[in-house]
């Protein structure tokens, strides 16, 4: 069984490497046909990663978060359902060209770490999903973050382009990209879609937080954080939908906000302090 979620993972990579060849050659030499193939494959890699974490998750006993390598597995699987979602939604193709490498380098950079497991601790004792709510709670953040890195993406395709047309420079290259409002509400729907995840998983944390009634829980870096991403992103929206700010002005609130969130992420597995202590024994 193990050795099958292993194959499954590669077979997994091999097809969103392959669809991501594809997105290339669709964007260059716009062949619709090749879209078809390209999206075909990454259906099939989403499908046979989603086997892969379940394969896994079935001999561990568990979904096991322990480490880089697996939430970056996770991460990758959540851009790639998110991206489908997107992508349905605003029926515009070519964000595939973008967002299936991102999904590709994050599974690189995942089997690359995958040997990065804490020496010493047992992986019983750093599996998180001891409750259903820290369950979801980490669900929930994944979905978001992905959802966010996606409104991200979008956001900095947005001030790409804005930039070229005001500087007048623009080439075949430039003209095969989506246009400035699709862009952007690419970033917008993709933002709106993530920041109720993020809430909902925040407030699960908040309740785990109380149940486990450590004092000062609140003051933990990580969760200080994530706080400020929320805050960020929710101005996003407010400035977005209630105040119609220009794309460029949203655009970098949305950049700010994912570097904040690899800020979190970062410091979530290097900072071996506070409550929140992600993929250690007694974190949340």
């Amino acid at each position: 069984m193990e050795q099958l979620a292993v194959f499954t993972r590669w077979l997994a990579l091999a097809l969103l490497i392959s669809a991501t060849v594809l997105y290339a050659y669709q964007f260059l030499l716009r062949r619709q046909n090749l879209g078809w193939w390209a999206r075909f494959l990454t259906g099939a890699g989403a499908l046979t990663l989603t086997a892969s974490i379940g394969l896994r998750s079935t001999v561990s006993g568990g979904t096991v978060l322990t480490g880089p390598h697996n939430t970056l597995v996770l991460l990758a699987w959540a851009l790639l359902i998110v991206y489908f979602v997107v992508e349905h939604l605003i029926k515009v193709r070519v964000y595939g060209t973008f967002l299936v490498p991102l999904a590709v380098g994050l599974l690189l950079v995942a089997q690359f770490l995958s040997g990065a497991t804490p020496k010493g601790l047992d992986l019983e004792e750093l599996r998180l999903l001891d409750s259903w709510r820290v369950g979801f709670h980490v669900a929930l953040i994944i979905f978001a973050n992905a959802g966010f890195a996606v409104g991200g993406a979008g956001a900095a395709l947005y001030l790409l382009q804005d930039a070229q047309l005001k500087a007048h420079r623009t080439n075949a290259l430039f003209r095969r990209l989506p246009s400035l409002s699709q862009t952007q509400t690419l970033a917008r729907r993709a933002v709106a879609m993530a920041f109720p995840a993020y809430t909902a998983g925040i407030i699960l944390g908040v309740v785990r937080a109380i149940e486990t009634d450590v004092a000062g829980w609140w003051a933990d870096p990580r969760i200080m954080l994530s706080g400020i991403v929320w805050l960020i992103f929710g101005t996003y929206l407010v400035r977005v939908y209630r105040h119609g700010v220009s794309g460029r002005s949203a655009g970098w609130i949305a950049i700010a906000g994912l570097a904040f969130v690899v800020v979190v992420a970062i410091v979530a597995r290097t900072l071996p302090v506070g409550f929140h202590v992600f993929a250690l024994p007694g974190g949340s």
